[in-house]
């Protein structure tokens, strides 16, 4: 029997987190509402990206453990395992190969360039993909409460060198 409900997001919506994974990529995401968030990537091969209201699947798999999934206009299929009680992430990125052969021509606030990310995609290749599958430690979390459009408002270039340092009251 479980001992939580899998569709109750109440614990996870409006949360605010900064993460790294093991291979040394920092990212950040705001869980905004059950069907959207917002995220921003500070460093990796698409270090600088961002973007808002991303749609996205959740669902609780677990006491205070969530799964996010989704598809990006550029092709990218994500699944993220988010565990807030140990502060802890598994993420599985798939990149298509046109990300991987010139990852810089994503490196944008994607929200002012769908049509743009979506011709990439079409153009391809789409193979091999390639599987980024890591862990990562949640270093900062905030509760912002839902459909907070300050969270992820700039690029990751824009913020304070001691971000999320300076958000620390």
């Amino acid at each position: 029997m479980n001992h939580f409900e899998k569709h109750d997001l109440n614990g996870f919506i409006g949360k605010h987190l900064v993460y790294t994974y093991d291979n040394g990529w920092n990212y950040e995401i705001y869980v905004k509402n059950g069907e959207t968030l917002d995220y921003r990537i500070h460093s990796g091969i698409v270090g600088n990206r961002w973007v808002k209201d991303q749609h996205v699947y959740m669902v609780q798999v677990a006491k205070d453990v969530y799964k996010i999934s989704w598809t990006e206009p550029t092709g990218t299929d994500v699944s993220l395992i988010v565990n807030l009680a140990d502060k802890l992430f598994h993420g599985t990125i798939f990149f298509p190969r046109w990300i991987i052969n010139d990852p810089k021509k994503t490196v944008c606030f994607q929200n002012e360039h769908i049509p743009l990310m979506e011709s990439y995609r079409e153009a391809g290749p789409a193979y091999p993909t390639e599987v980024i599958d890591e862990f990562a430690t949640i270093t900062y979390v905030e509760e912002c409460g839902a459909n907070n459009e300050s969270v992820i408002a700039c690029a990751a270039s824009e913020l304070p060198a001691d971000f999320p340092n300076c958000l620390k009251k």
